[in-house]
């Protein structure tokens, strides 16, 4: 029996990012996360105003966007956000229809459905807005054949990206400002179809100093999943708030993405540079009588820094990377689900105090 799903989403079609630099950003991705670069947007290929570069790996797509002008939107809002998430596009069945309904819904249009054609075939797009500058864009590929879409050529000529294991988005993790958590959870109800998953209060995330409050919204098939953060009257600044600051507003503090094989992948990112958060030994001295038993061994788990939490479906193993860039804003987690379909419920604790450790280091906790 099929799940209903008001929009008829197959799952997350891309994630662009607005970054200062496409080029070097793809370099970035594509030498510490593995992501091949397969198309290409720019003045060659006669995009005047703006720069492309799409990376791929598995089902995982990222576009790196950059404004070629100073005067140009994309680099406003560079200057006031950093480097980070731009666009969550889902792919849908019926693009002009799923953003009819939105609207209908309560949803901001943003672009109107838009038909674009080459000899690979076409792509209906159009876009919503959601929490600050963030978007959701439809995108419709009736049997686009094409590197990407049209107005992409193919990068034919690809680099060599590093084998890291990361094989899907497993979640996307918006922060709001304090009180706008409840406004965002209804606007994925009413106007995308999503129920709530998981509520987190500020008992289950907290510490002595800060504190936050998160629900998880899953669409009708369980293939897009968004919690949503905000921070909890807390003794001193929270994660979220350090975000919302250095970030300008709410926006996308974490990508999840899924590995089969988190050792292997962590070894990878960390071999390539990407850093991550570390958490204390005590952790692991209590790990098999607090999770159960698990195929991984304690010391290969502790050497890396991997929490490990267990529901009644199974365990799932994750862990955190520090900030992609100087901002303390967007990073990623590593995770690897054997069973568990939650979110590491069991390790906010130890997490949270691992993150306000970096906080201090930078002043902001």
């Amino acid at each position: 029996m099929r799940t209903q799903d008001p929009l008829d989403l197959f799952g997350i079609d891309y994630v662009e990012f607005y970054v200062s630099n496409a080029r070097q950003a793809a370099n970035f991705y594509r030498t510490t996360l593995g992501l091949t670069p397969v198309a290409y947007a720019g003045l060659e290929s006669g995009l005047r105003d703006r720069t492309s570069y799409v990376l791929q790996r598995r089902n995982v797509r990222f576009m790196l966007t950059a404004p070629l002008l100073p005067d140009h939107p994309i680099a406003a809002h560079v200057a006031r956000h950093g480097d980070g998430v731009k666009d969550i596009a889902l792919r849908v069945r019926d693009a002009a229809a799923a953003y009819e309904a939105a609207l209908a819904n309560g949803a901001t249009g943003i672009m109107k459905p838009t038909v674009s054609e080459d000899r690979h075939g076409r792509v209906v797009k159009a876009t919503i807005a959601t929490y600050g500058a963030t978007v959701h864009s439809f995108i419709e590929r009736d049997g686009y054949e094409g590197p990407f879409m049209p107005g992409f050529q193919a990068i034919s000529e690809r680099p060599a990206a590093p084998e890291t294991g990361i094989a899907a988005i497993d979640h996307i993790v918006g922060n709001v400002e304090l009180g706008a958590m409840e406004q965002w959870v209804n606007y994925y109800r009413d106007v995308l179809g999503f129920k709530q998953l998981i509520h987190f209060d500020d008992q289950d995330i907290s510490t002595e100093y800060s504190a936050l409050m998160s629900k998880v919204m899953q669409n009708g098939t369980g293939k897009v999943k968004f919690p949503i953060n905000e921070p909890a009257e807390g003794r001193k600044k929270s994660q979220i708030d350090e975000f919302l600051q250095y970030y300008g507003g709410p926006g996308v503090q974490h990508i999840a993405l899924a590995t089969g094989d988190i050792c292997a992948t962590v070894d990878a990112l960390r071999a390539a540079g990407i850093p991550f958060i570390s958490v204390p030994s005590s952790y692991y001295d209590d790990l098999e009588e607090r999770v159960g038993k698990i195929d991984e061994s304690r010391a290969a788990l502790q050497e890396r820094g991997i929490l490990v939490d267990r529901d009644e479906e199974g365990y799932l193993l994750q862990i955190f990377s520090q900030p992609l860039q100087d901002r303390p804003t967007l990073f990623i987690e590593i995770i690897q689900r054997k069973g568990s379909r939650g979110f590491g419920k069991g390790n906010f604790k130890a997490l949270f105090e691992a993150i306000e450790r970096e906080q201090d280091r930078r002043g902001n906790l």
